[in-house]
């Protein structure tokens, strides 16, 4: 039988033995209420002691075995004696009887309607307190009663508790709380949920905010810690937006006990797009799940993850979650220079031909001054190479460097190189080859400083013919880049039995935030091959080799490894670059939540942020009439502009901004959200007895099970907040005080009858 269990069995035992409640013990502090010093009370004991060892020191013939025992019992009597003499007191602090307050907080949300025997949370709440439990609690205090979900209402009686609603905003109701209490004096407050907050109302601020009012909050835990017979899609995290034809990385979370398989299936809208069989862990609570998704064609997804209930089981809703993913018509540019025609080249270009979502527009110097251009959508583009104007580079969304000089690029475009990465946002990616890399003297250049690696000085053994298989790190195993095959174990089979490579560029060595997703390895063991590291707003990627084309060349014609691995690369380089307007929201998803906040970035096509711009949205709701709304500067001078719409119904909205500077139309960009209704208090509907733990520990109160609510209606009354007096409890006439000293002097006497001697 749990502790707090026992203590409610054997309190009325308890109180009469000691006369006071438990809880003046718990909260009191011993003294003594005579003026006699306590060192006279030790140096009397002492005495004592002395005496009762002199008088059995004269009969020690009858053995230590003896005497020892009743020495102990003589010595303890006297001492216990003594100890009254001195009146032993508890000085305690007792609020005032009908002088205070006391609010009682009930979670009267969706959530609390789950229970089970028949009985709902909150029924069993509402049982608890009808028990003679609120009788107790108002001969002492003024008991206010509140319920509470998204807002907080004061209740007359329990039978007025408010319908169920849609959120848990613990926060906002014990701050509402501890506000309506006003100057009257609140000695506590009583918070009945099952922890399941999901209104955002509990960050550090707030629960600092509510510590400060000096009231303790007591926490009362409704419903179980683990539901038994469940299935939760606890977690689904996939990206706001992807480019067409690309692959969504989807990361789930899955919350389960009682089950140990479970079968996923991922919906757009209506038409089944991946379905997968998942092996549940028996040693956790949860299971964690990686799966790939094709992004599909450019327009608004709604993808919907629905695991498969099991049989009986009664919550169905948290079966299910959807997620938003925007898909731009736009197509990503890249900018490829290659220093030579090489067949890495044009494998690489013939990979990604027939990709909609990618343009790549490529240089090949041919002769010195001569130079060949495809892929360029005007005849102006790229006409004199490598760009020298921001505007003309920072249109481009990641940038390739084949085996290409670093003495090719003039000291301005090496600056814009550097800015493209640090500033735009972009990605760099650098491949070997003769004339790639530190052979290309690309050492000496300031994009040196955003690659992962630090580049040594041009050696003649850098760039050498020798064989080397790739093999996946294990980040490079759970990356979606070097993703062949969605199943791991497949996936890693058809790394190793692709073609080794010619060739593989010698690396200096990494950074502290590189990441290394391939590497070579050949007769001299080991060496990174793919490579990465954030830099600024962008990234950098080095691949240390320029024979891929063998995937292509000494495999099967319908193996598309080579196409696979060079699509996913460009996808992921060129995916990330932000563009010169855009508008997101917080999430793409609300649940049961009205306030859409929106923020804009907006900048000119050098990316230079324009602060001044006239920015306006144009919401169109699935259900109810278009609006427009302007953002509002963040007045920071950074390009970034704030607004917060009302979503009144549930439902997809459509979100398109516009930003003018003067005359002139900067930009445009789209986003969705979706808002749900209903659904949020239908997840995580166990106890969260961690949170209301913590509640109780920064307020000064304590966590109590609702069976142990007797126990909390007999400790309230010690509270150290409202209006309190000090009382002295005397201690010497307690029952079980001279109930010692019998038993002290009835088993010196048990043992003198047993030896019949002494």
């Amino acid at each position: 039988m749990p502790l707090g269990r026992r203590i409610h069995y054997y309190w009325p035992v308890f109180e009469r033995l000691f006369t006071h409640p438990l809880w003046a013990y718990r909260t009191g502090t011993f003294a003594f209420a005579s003026a006699w010093p306590i060192g006279l009370l030790i140096t009397s004991i002492l005495v004592a002691a002395a005496l009762v060892a002199w008088s059995l020191w004269r009969r020690r013939a009858l053995g230590w075995r003896l005497v020892v025992p009743v020495g102990v019992l003589q010595t303890l009597l006297l001492a216990l004696i003594l100890c009254l003499l001195w009146r032993p007191v508890l000085n305690v602090e007792r609020v005032r009887d009908r002088e205070n307050e006391l609010a009682i907080a009930v979670d009267a949300s969706a959530s609390m309607a789950y229970g089970d025997a028949g009985q709902s949370r909150l029924q069993e709440v509402a049982a608890a307190l009808q028990n003679g439990t609120l009788q107790r609690l108002e001969k002492t205090f003024a008991v206010r009663l509140f319920g509470f979900a998204q807002a907080t209402t004061p209740l007359n009686n329990l039978e007025a508790m408010p319908p169920p609603g849609r959120q848990t905003r613990i926060g906002d109701a014990l701050h509402q709380v501890l506000q309506s209490a006003g100057s009257a004096p609140l000695a506590g407050v009583i918070l009945f949920s099952d922890g399941a907050e999901n209104g955002d109302t509990l960050s550090e601020e707030r629960l600092a905010e509510i510590a400060s009012y000096g009231v303790p909050v007591h926490t009362v835990g409704l419903g179980p810690e683990r539901v038994t017979d469940d299935l939760e899609l606890e977690r689904v995290e996939v990206a706001s937006s992807a480019p067409a034809g690309s692959t969504i990385d989807a990361q789930i979370g899955i919350r389960h006990n009682g089950a140990s398989q479970a079968r996923l299936r991922v919906y757009d809208r209506d038409n089944l797009v991946a379905a997968r069989d998942v092996k549940l862990r028996t040693d956790a609570a949860t299971t964690q799940v990686s799966l790939d998704l094709p992004a599909g064609q450019a327009g608004t997804h709604e993808l919907r993850f629905v695991l498969d209930p099991l049989e009986g089981e009664r919550n169905v809703i948290n079966n299910s979650r959807t997620r938003v993913v925007n898909v731009p018509a736009t197509r990503r540019g890249i900018l490829y220079v290659e220093g030579e025609p090489r067949w890495e080249y044009k494998f690489l270009r013939r990979s990604v031909d027939h990709d909609r979502a990618l343009r790549v527009a490529s240089i090949v110097r041919t002769t010195t001054n001569k130079h060949y251009r495809q892929g360029v959508n005007t005849p102006d583009e790229l006409v004199d190479g490598f760009p020298s104007d921001p505007a003309e580079l920072f249109g481009y969304d990641a940038v390739i460097i084949g085996s290409y000089e670093a003495a090719g690029l003039r000291a301005e475009q090496h600056r814009l190189l550097k800015e493209f990465v640090d500033k735009r946002g972009g990605t760099v990616l650098m491949l070997a080859g003769r004339y790639g890399l530190s052979a290309g003297g690309w050492q000496n250049a300031a994009l040196a400083q955003t690659l992962p690696i630090q580049l040594t000085g041009k050696q003649p053994s850098q760039f050498v013919q020798r064989p080397g298989q790739a093999v996946l790190t294990l980040y490079g195993a759970e990356s979606s880049i070097p993703r062949l095959d969605i199943d791991p174990r497949k996936n890693l089979d058809r790394w190793k039995k692709l073609p080794p490579l010619a060739d593989y560029q010698s690396l200096g060595r990494l950074k502290p935030g590189a990441i290394v997703l391939l590497e070579a390895n050949g007769e001299q063991g080991r060496s990174p091959l793919l490579i990465w590291q954030h830099y600024g707003r962008g990234a950098t990627y080095v691949l240390a080799t320029a024979s891929t084309m063998r995937w292509q060349m000494r495999m099967p014609s319908e193996d598309q490894s080579h196409e696979i691995f060079w699509r996913q690369l460009l996808h992921a380089i060129s995916s990330t670059a932000p563009a010169r307007v855009t508008v997101n929201g917080e999430r793409n998803v609300y649940e049961d939540e009205r306030t859409v906040r929106l923020e804009a970035e907006v900048h000119d096509e050098r990316f230079e942020p324009i602060s001044d711009a006239t920015v306006e949205l144009q919401v169109a709701p699935e259900r109810d009439t278009p609006f427009k709304q302007l953002m509002q500067p963040s007045g920071q001078n950074d390009g970034r502009y704030t607004a917060s719409i009302d979503a009144a119904s549930a439902g997809l909205y459509r979100i398109e901004m516009t930003a003018r500077s003067g005359d002139k139309e900067v930009g445009s960009a789209v986003t969705h959200v979706l808002r749900n209704d209903g659904v949020a208090e239908h997840f995580a509907t166990y106890q969260h007895r961690d949170l209301l733990e913590r509640i109780a520990n920064v307020t000064g109160g304590r966590y109590w099970p609702l069976r142990e609510l007797a126990a909390l209606s007999q400790a309230i009354p010690y509270s150290k907040a409202g209006i309190v007096e000090r009382q002295t409890l005397d201690l010497w006439n307690l029952p079980i005080v001279f109930l010692v000293l019998l038993a002290l002097k009835l088993g010196e006497w048990l043992l003198r009858l047993r030896w019949g001697r002494l």
